[in-house]
């Protein structure tokens, strides 16, 4: 099995390598009858898009995405609507420079999907690490929009919270601030001492790791299951299937290691006829049903692997030596993981939103 769909009811296929003519998705499972143009997805593609400052990669592609399949629109109609048949999204590559990669056909660059991969399927398309690299998020993208649209009662947003060793002050995050800088930072102060920060690495040939905040609000008290379709366990699946994340955390994950139950414990109380928690420690998730509270999680992505600085490594034959990666390569990964993260929670909502309507009759 290759394992490149993702979902239950709403299923995603994402197709394509980095070098290739296009990268894709098929979505299936959408409901019928959704307005859905093209101008709905394109936005959310312009915030991953690479080349948007000096702190991303600078290939330099438009991301225009095309509606394959899956809408119509009868005459008189302000703007197609989904059919309930399989969504099919195209995004062309234009900025392809395979010739970079020359270098590195025979080496594996330590950190990355190269040995690994290797070993694996015996083939590895080593320009600009084919389906490895962090261009197949872009479909990603353009799936999770479509997923948007199913929740439309659901606001996701995104934030960098710590870039490398800096790190945010809580006391000054705004959503309003996300927008406003290159590194969809909350902290405007933060953002401006990150810039120094990462130019510093980017002209040493080096890159830095980052941490990835996501917050979903809207999500009504119910959604999800117990044991194996908890809401939170598939939350950290998908945000731990992005290209570059090796760590996902709920609420306050690992630092509930050093709280007692008193502190932890989300305090209920009611007010106005309706239950209000005093905290969210726990991510809005209990039971791996959703509490009604803000949906709250965080990844951690590692230090892109494309770096100008030595490495020792081995060949395809097995000889040591040394290999160096130039090209066009995000000195920061994590920057651009920002859309992704919201994409992928999106499609894990939708996803738990058809479910619990196919089990309960409610929305």
């Amino acid at each position: 099995m290759s394992w490149n769909l993702f979902g239950r009811c709403l299923r995603m296929m994402t197709f394509g390598e980095s070098h290739g003519p296009a990268i894709g998705t098929v979505l299936d499972g959408c409901p019928p009858g959704i307005p859905l143009s093209e101008e709905d997805i394109q936005p959310w593609l312009d915030k991953r898009r690479p080349g948007s400052s000096r702190f991303v990669t600078q290939r330099r592609e438009a991301d225009r995405v095309r509606i394959l399949s899956g809408t119509f629109a009868e005459e008189g109609m302000d703007k197609p609507v989904t059919t309930g048949h399989p969504i099919a999204l195209l995004i062309d590559n234009t900025d392809q420079r395979s010739k970079d990669y020359a270098d590195i056909r025979d080496r594996f660059r330590p950190g990355h999907a190269d040995y690994s991969w290797q070993a694996k399927y015996g083939v590895r398309d080593y320009r600009g690490g084919g389906r490895a690299s962090a261009r197949e998020t872009a479909a990603r993208v353009a799936a999770g929009a479509v997923a948007r649209r199913i929740i439309p009662q659901v606001s996701i947003r995104g934030a960098l919270v710590q870039l490398g060793e800096k790190t945010i002050d809580r006391a000054r995050f705004s959503w309003q601030e996300v927008d406003n800088n290159p590194f969809f930072c909350p902290d405007p102060v933060a953002a401006k001492e990150w810039e120094d920060y990462l130019d510093a690495i980017r002209k040493d040939g080096n890159s830095i790791g980052a941490v990835v905040e996501v917050v979903a609000s809207g999500v009504p008290a119910g959604w999800g299951a117990p044991h194996y379709a908890r809401l939170d366990q598939d939350i950290a699946a998908a945000l731990m299937s992005i290209h570059a994340v090796k760590g996902v955390e709920i609420g306050d994950g690992f630092a509930l290691a050093a709280m007692t139950g008193e502190r932890a414990a989300d305090e209920i109380v009611m007010e106005n006829g309706r239950p209000r928690f005093l905290s969210n420690h726990m991510g809005g998730v209990l039971g791996g049903v959703s509490s009604g509270q803000d949906i709250v999680a965080r990844m951690v992505v590692k230090p892109t692997s494309s770096i100008l600085r030595p490495r020792r490594t081995i060949t395809r034959d097995g000889a040591e030596t040394e290999v160096v990666t130039r090209g066009r390569h995000d000195p920061c990964v994590g920057i651009r993981a920002v859309p992704v993260a919201e994409a992928m929670l999106a499609l894990v909502l939708a996803d738990h939103y058809l479910l619990h309507r196919a089990q309960t009759g409610r929305g």
